[in-house]
Order: structure tokens, then sequence, then C-alpha cells
């Protein structure tokens, strides 16, 4: 009887100690500071996973750019330094140009999964960079130019920026250095509050939502309209740590990568009006483009994009998927007439 009620025993606990062991759990970092509207929804979609995965899969937060540079965070979860990055593709742009057809994109991730276009993404994640790219949260949202002072307008009704003092990044510069003709000062998103405060910079481009999180209101007092591009705010996840998942804890991430793709899509769109609103009533003023002007601002700001994303795919050995990236992500039928 007691080496029946010890076997037992002992089964059970080796049940239970496999259960523990069942467990997957990933660490992951996120580009922005933790205030930041995107950020918050990147660890929405955190605790989305962890509750629908107790037992089985987990996802540990070890912090945003304090823990690791913005910029070295690519690379940190290429090398397993850490298993999850939520990150502009522009950040490793360099590895993978391809991104820029998100970023000159006017479709949705929810419109995109449908086509099979973040599939493709996806897969040139994996032969380009060795990571699994998940999903891209938080599209929809596309950018402005933000001013300190009232934006000049040419006869023709064009943007005038010859006297701004423009922040520049790797996402906006060849729009806004080769159409626009600006002089950019390239600075991080950490930046830019000292240096508009300091009057280093006069103006930035920057989304339609989170310039109230960032504090960047307190200088900026105009919009110019139409908004271009497209956040390219996406999870990509260790090649490897991937596959050391279970098949269950590989479904429930990719199921909760889906739908906040389309939750967030949802939700940004919503936070867009009301922060428009809020800027708007503390004063801050919209100048838009017209007609031609406005025609030729968008198509530049897409065009230099792709010429972007051609040349450095034609400097890494081939363009075999320029034109489908282009079909996937960008809606020629929805361009404003």
């Amino acid at each position: 009887m007691k080496m029946t009620t010890y076997g037992g025993a002992f089964a059970s606990l080796l049940a239970l100690a496999g259960t523990a062991q069942a467990q997957d759990t990933l660490t992951a970092v996120h580009a922005f500071p933790e205030t930041l509207i995107y950020t918050q929804s990147f660890l929405e979609f955190v605790d989305k996973v962890n509750a629908r995965g107790e037992g089985v899969i987990q996802i540990e937060v070890r912090g945003g750019p304090e823990a690791i540079g913005m910029f070295q965070q690519p690379d940190a979860v290429r090398n397993g330094v850490v298993d999850m990055v939520y990150t502009p593709g522009s950040f490793y742009a360099g590895a993978l140009p391809e991104k820029d057809a998100l970023v000159a994109s006017n479709l949705t991730a929810v419109e995109t999964r449908e086509n099979g276009g973040i599939e493709l993404i996806d897969q040139i994640h994996q032969e380009k960079m060795g990571v699994k790219y998940l999903g891209w949260f938080d599209s929809g949202v596309c950018y402005n130019l933000w001013t300190r002072n009232e934006p000049e307008l040419d006869e023709d009704g064009n943007l005038d920026v010859s006297g701004l003092k423009l922040r520049g990044n790797a996402v906006y510069n060849a729009f806004f250095t080769e159409y626009l003709g600006a002089q950019v000062i390239d600075l991080p998103t950490t930046d830019v509050y000292s240096a508009l405060e300091r009057g280093v910079v006069d103006a930035t481009g920057w989304t339609q939502i989170g310039l109230i999180d960032l504090k960047w209101n307190e200088f900026l007092n105009y919009r110019i309209e139409p908004c271009f591009f497209s956040t390219d705010l996406g999870v990509i996840v260790n090649q490897d740590s991937w596959e050391g998942l279970s098949e269950e804890a590989q479904t429930i991430l990719q199921d909760v990568a889906i739908e906040h793709e389309a939750s967030s899509a949802a939700a940004l769109e919503e936070k867009r009006d009301e922060d428009f609103a809020a800027l708007e009533e503390d004063g801050m003023q919209v100048v838009t483009l017209e007609g031609q002007a406005a025609a030729d601002y968008l198509a530049a700001a897409r065009e230099k994009t792709w010429e972007r994303m051609r040349g450095l795919m034609e400097e890494q050995g081939g363009t075999e998927n320029y034109d489908r990236l282009i079909e996937l992500f960008y809606d020629e039928s929805a361009d404003p007439q």
C-alpha cells in the first residue's frame, strides 16, 4: 500500500513539474517611452496574451529605450538578447528596406492581413533578418507636418520650407529633402522636446496622435494637411525563440496579434479624433494644401519612399518583391481625386 501511495504521489509531482515547465516565456522591449500611446497599445497586447496564455505563454516586458536603446533593439532581437521587440520597421531599414511598403501604405493591417501583404512581409523578415513578423499594430494612422510658426505657401499653393529648422529622421528624409528641399536635423523622438524648447528645430513630422503625450504641442501651433505616410509599428520575434515555442503558444500569440491589429487600428482612429479636437480647442490651427499642390505633395511622399525602397533593394541584390509589395500595400483607387 505504501509503495502504491508513494508511487502515485511521485507521478503527481512529475505531472505538476511537467505542467510548470510547459509555460513558455518571452522577454520583450518597446521602442518608445511607456507614456506614449503606441507603447500603451503594445502593453495592452501583452496583457491580452498573458491573460489568454496563462499556463502556456507569457510575455515579460523589460522596458523601453531606457533598457535597450531604441535603435539597438532590432539587433537585440535578431541576436537573441531579447525575444520580442515592438518597433517601427524604419528602425531597421538598412536590413529590410521592404518595410517602406508599410510607410507608403494607404491600407490598414486588417486589409493587408487579408490580401496576403503581411504574410509576404513575414516571409521577408524571416529570410533577411531571422525574425518572425508577428503583426502590424496601430496601423491606419498617418503623419502630418507640425510647425511652430504659420507655414508659408508659394504662389501655386505649394509648401515653402526654406526657412524651417525641420526635424527629420529615416522615415521622412527622402520626402523632406528630395521633394520639399528641406535642410533637416536628425533627432530621435526622445530628444525632440528639448530641441523644440531650445529652438534647435521649429517643425517636425509626427503621426496624427501622440503630440499631446509627448508635450510637443507646447511649442507647435500649426498642423499641415493633407497627412501622408502610415505608421509602420510592428512586433518582431527572434526566429529561434519563435520556433522553440509550443504549437499552442504560437497559436495564442498569432491569434491575439491578429485581433490586436484590428482593435488597435479602431482605437487609434478614435484617439486621433479626440486629439485633434483637444489640440484645436487649445489653439492649434490647420493649414490645408489644395488642388494640385496637395496631389503633388502626397504623390511625392509616396513615390520618394518607393524610390528609396527600390534603391536599397537593388543594393541588397534583388527587387523581385518590389511590384508585389506595392500591389499589396497600396490601393490606387483610394487616392484623393
